[in-house]
């Protein structure tokens, strides 16, 4: 068995990740000249998915989804590898302490909680006051065509992004992070990254896309269950209506294109009594109370108190995965 220094340590980068993410938060993608956009990890793993995306094409389907494979495998080996023997040999040959450091940053290039935080409250407010063409600013994560959209809608869009983020951006790294270090929290926000780069259904990707998207699906499997119980949990405990939360979850997590968002999307709008809708896609929840700007603020409650529990479910398995193996 490892030290229990090694466990106590892998804890505290956890924690000062977050901390880190929460104080200088992400560069925004409404500013996308700036340098600190142009060079986070997850736009360089998007840069590097497309410039090599032409030498993995095929017209034939089989080896089209054959070299997409190849390609989404490269793509996690080039950003993980150096991640995991850059971090081996810190620790090895230089200190724990500059290790840690490290590891606190890379870590916390994989965690986005700051970010939509602000944009979730920006949006609410600029609602609030009917400055719909501000608001629009903030429905940036929810893909869809924002100038047309009505003040319900563009609160819907931003509750929408934000349950559907907590897996990706939130509960998911943390995870893999806890199971397998932060290479592993890496390797996810790859695969993650690739399939929001090459893994869509439209022609040009349909085959080349096909595994970084089922791959993407697969590993977010169990986290996207367990991201609609931990906000059902998460309801009871602010009091909101988690039984709700809880039927709609289950009625409807189908309606979504994603076999994982819609189970928190669902689960969420339940909690807040309110229908989510993406015109012509689909409609999740009952509509018992008005879809309003402070159903915005309530949603970051619940997904902030759902990041906290997982960040709690986490502590006992980072402790077992480093008491017994050597995660970097």
């Amino acid at each position: 068995m490892k030290s229990v220094t090694d466990g106590v340590m892998a804890i505290c980068v956890l924690v000062l990740a977050i901390l880190l993410d929460l104080i200088l938060g992400d560069p925004s993608p409404n500013s996308p000249e700036k340098y600190a956009f142009r060079f986070h990890p997850t736009v360089l793993m998007g840069k590097f998915t497309k410039a090599l995306e032409p030498y993995f094409k095929s017209p034939n389907p089989k080896k089209a989804k054959l070299k997409g494979a190849i390609l989404a495998l490269a793509v996690i080996l080039v950003f993980s590898l150096p991640v995991y023997f850059g971090l081996w040999a810190i620790q090895t040959f230089i200190s724990y302490l500059i290790y840690s450091f490290f590891a606190i940053v890379l870590l916390k290039l994989t965690i986005c909680i700051k970010l939509e935080t602000d944009w979730a409250k920006a949006a609410a407010e600029a609602i609030s006051l009917g400055d719909l063409e501000e608001a629009k600013k903030y429905a940036h994560f929810s893909r869809r065509e924002a100038k047309d959209l009505t003040g319900e809608q563009i609160s819907s869009a931003v509750i929408e992004s934000m349950a559907e983020n907590l897996i990706d951006f939130r509960l998911s790294p943390i995870l893999s992070y806890a199971f397998f270090g932060v290479t592993g929290a890496i390797a996810f926000r790859t695969i993650n990254t690739l399939d929001g780069t090459v893994g869509f259904k439209d022609p040009e990707h349909l085959h080349t896309g096909w595994f970084s998207a089922n791959l993407d699906t697969i590993i977010n499997y169990i986290p996207a269950r367990l991201t609609a119980i931990l906000i059902i949990v998460g309801s009871a405990l602010l009091d909101k209506d988690y039984k709700k939360a809880w039927a709609i979850a289950r009625r409807d997590h189908g309606k979504t294109p994603s076999r994982n968002h819609g189970w928190p999307m669902a689960a969420m709008a339940g909690a807040l009594g309110v229908q989510l809708e993406k015109p012509d896609q689909y409609i999740l929840g009952e509509q018992t109370e008005t879809l309003s700007p402070d159903k915005i603020l309530h949603a970051v409650k619940i997904r902030n108190m759902a990041i906290v529990l997982c960040v709690l479910l986490s502590l006992p398995i980072i402790w077992l995965t480093r008491s017994y193996f050597l995660l970097y």
